[in-house]
């Protein structure tokens, strides 16, 4: 049984170990010089996700792997390097390095008459090559096509700024006396306006749409432990929302007295952004929210209140696309957006095809893409048995039925998981 697993990052390693634990021959395939995903990019001066102010969100001993924790010397949100540096100890200490290889980029994945995988993959030298693999295991994330405004608004191509997205920044330094525009309130906008803060001229963060803030710790607890405890888990659903909402009004207050907009949905009816940090750098009026951007005019940016500024530059944090350049057209993705896929990893009508790490909860992901690698590793081995096709297409038609149930039809929103009862699907699959 030959496998091949594509992406070294947190997902990619953890189906490495899970296999090689297991005896299953495979290889993983990385384009980058190095394991570790967006964690390394950032100390390797590469084209992002990552940026050089970036932290975990989560807590250290939450997002190491099972009976590998982070260093006790790494603060409880541990910097990119820090990161990169523990993923590469775990890759060596597990054994998996010499499985991968690196300046390996995938260039096309099918599936062949007689059910095997052809891969496609072209080295550093440009040489491409052709093997063919029993099964696949895409663990490479999905942030690499950036999603701008489409159209951009109205003086876009006439503005003397410069207009970027995310995956463009690097380093607030970079921008040391500009005048910088943000555009978002996710998790890297939130970032990146705290960074620039320290060292714009000014920093404006534009906002569209009024989403939950959420600290990284409550009552002394990092939110991502409270989400793994017990006592919540006990929770029914109204009662978490309940509990979260009442603490938030605790922590923050109103987000209408920082002159954000307040969110139109309850809590966990849409992502929710962690961060210490924004609510105070707007306090401290090193950050003015403005709302959705309007037009351009010339070196101005212009919001849709009617007021307006100078800028120098506009980093556009609006997520990324959800694409598999590499893979069979619609496969994860639906013409509609959704991510189709039975327990989150498995697409019903590609046998031997699996995903691990495509999923977004409100928590570490380190215990889910563990919990997917070692079921995919079952799977293989044939310890586990899928259901049918037609059956993993019905669990996938319930699931985003109540996708759209609680979040609206919304991008990304089909990849939303919630920490406890997605682990709990897995404790019941897994043999004991």
């Amino acid at each position: 049984m030959h496998v091949c697993v594509i992406g070294a990052g947190l997902s990619g390693l953890a189906v490495a170990h899970a296999l090689k634990e297991r005896g299953t021959g495979f290889v993983c395939l990385e384009k980058a010089p190095d394991v570790g995903g967006i964690w390394r990019q950032p100390g390797a001066g590469e084209r992002g996700p990552g940026y050089r102010s970036l932290h975990l969100n989560t807590a250290k001993q939450l997002t190491g792997y099972t009976g590998c924790p982070m260093p006790d010397s790494y603060p409880l949100y541990p910097r990119h390097d820090q990161v990169a540096a523990y993923l590469r100890s775990f890759a060596e200490r597990t054994g998996v390095l010499d499985h991968v290889e690196l300046r390996t980029e995938v260039v096309s994945v099918g599936q062949d008459t007689d059910g095997l995988w052809s891969v496609v993959s072209r080295d550093a030298d440009g040489a491409v090559t052709t093997r063919r693999f029993d099964r696949v295991v895409v663990a490479s994330g999905h942030h690499t096509d950036p999603a701008l405004p489409d159209p951009l608004p109205a003086g876009a191509a006439s503005f003397t700024g410069r207009i970027l997205h995310s995956l463009d920044y690097h380093d607030g330094a970079d921008f040391t006396g500009r005048r910088v525009v943000v555009v978002g309130l996710g998790a890297s906008a939130v970032d990146i306006a705290a960074d620039l803060s320290r060292h714009a001229a000014q920093t404006v963060l534009s906002v569209r749409r009024g989403l939950h803030i959420v600290p990284k710790q409550l009552f002394g607890m990092s939110v991502d432990e409270i989400a793994e405890s017990p006592w919540w888990n006990e929770m029914s659903f109204a009662e978490r929302r309940q509990w979260v909402e009442q603490a938030l009004l605790v922590a923050r207050g109103r987000l209408a007295d920082y002159g954000l907009p307040e969110p139109d949905h309850p809590v966990f009816s849409s992502a929710v952004t962690l961060s210490d940090e924004i609510l105070s750098r707007i306090r401290h009026g090193a950050v003015t929210p403005k709302p959705v951007i309007a037009s351009f005019e010339g070196d101005r940016v212009v919001f849709a209140d009617g007021t307006s500024t100078v800028a120098d530059a506009v980093v556009y944090c609006t997520g990324f696309h959800m694409t598999f350049p590499f893979l069979p057209a619609g496969c994860p993705v639906a013409a509609d957006g959704s991510v189709e896929l039975y327990r989150r990893v498995v697409p019903a009508d590609r046998p031997g095809l699996y995903f691990v790490g495509l999923v977004r909860p409100v928590g570490a992901i380190t215990r889910l893409v563990e919990a997917q690698a070692r079921w995919v590793a079952q799977i293989i081995d044939g310890e586990v048995a899928l259901p049918t096709a037609d059956e993993m297409r019905e669990e996938i038609g319930t699931y985003l039925a109540g996708v759209v149930q609680r979040y609206g039809r919304t991008a990304g929103a089909s990849i939303q998981v919630d920490v406890g009862p997605y682990l709990a699907e897995f404790r019941e699959s897994l043999p004991v």
